[in-house]
């Protein structure tokens, strides 16, 4: 299957995707509840650095690399914890809809609920990863930057379908990791076209948002425009991280063999031919 191909299963797969978000427009709560939360993680971690410090910002330059390493694992940690425990959550439901059975937010977050002893181990793993990387990164300067660069997007791609996993498979993280990985490489082969076409999506998305937010601006006051702009900008996200997530809810399902609504199968198994 040449490239181009894949490009056009990709975007059939995006717009399907679109249509269980349109069929259950309640599922677009998690992202925005997982960026509501991520907002106030960040301004939390903030405020605790400054307000050790004393409020002086030489003083936290000034902080040991250990602390610093410790803030950051922290911070890896929450920041996992709360994206995989909502992401876990719209797995769920997805997983309700493709069974034919009533959704709901309250269902996805008391299955979220169930599973909190093995997302909190996933989040301690990925936080510890992503600090290792944190320190190769200030470790080795410039080369480190492009090791760690090409590792996270070993990592990106190896952990495609770590929620899933983690959400319905008895395994700790790094069965959970190798498992993902496998499914990736037996069955994502070349179908590298999804996440191209939804990437493409998301830059249509911010280009047609930053035309009426650029008049907008022109025509009544500069904050005005960006602050729609923002809006929206966390709308868009919202919107995709819900459909990506959908898609990966999707494509584990068609991979177990279960019957997905809303998604050609033959489709779907043309884009994860084995290598």
């Amino acid at each position: 299957m040449n490239f181009f191909t894949r490009l056009s299963n990709g975007w059939n797969i995006a717009l399907n995707s679109f249509k269980v978000l349109r069929e259950n427009r309640q599922l677009i709560l998690f992202p925005i509840l997982s960026g509501i939360s991520m907002i106030l993680v960040i301004g939390s971690f903030a405020t605790a650095v400054f307000a050790l410090s004393g409020w002086d910002t030489d003083t936290v330059r000034e902080q040991s690399r250990l602390a610093g390493y410790l803030v950051t694992f922290a911070y890896y940690l929450v920041n996992y914890f709360v994206i995989v425990f909502f992401n876990t959550a719209l797995v769920h439901c997805t997983h309700l809809y493709f069974n034919g059975e009533e959704v709901s937010v309250r269902k996805g977050l008391r299955f979220a609920v169930s599973r909190i002893g093995v997302i909190l181990s996933w989040a301690a793993f990925a936080a510890t990863v992503g600090t290792i990387l944190r320190v190769l990164q200030e470790s080795l300067g410039s080369i480190g930057k492009i090791i760690t660069g090409l590792i996270g997007i070993v990592w990106s791609i190896a952990t495609f379908f770590v929620v899933p996993v983690i959400a319905y498979e008895n395994v700790g993280p790094l069965e959970a990791f190798r498992r993902s990985s496998t499914l990736v490489k037996e069955k994502w082969g070349e179908g590298l076209g999804a996440s191209f076409s939804f990437g493409l999506i998301q830059l249509l998305s911010f280009v047609l948002l930053a035309i009426p937010c650029f008049l907008l601006g022109w025509a009544i006051h500069p904050l005005v425009g960006i602050a729609v702009f923002l809006l929206g900008v966390f709308a868009i996200l919202a919107v995709m991280n819900a459909v990506k997530v959908i898609f990966i809810s999707a494509i584990y399902h068609n991979i177990n063999g279960d019957p997905v609504k809303h998604f050609n199968q033959q489709l779907a198994d043309s884009l994860f031919v084995g290598k």
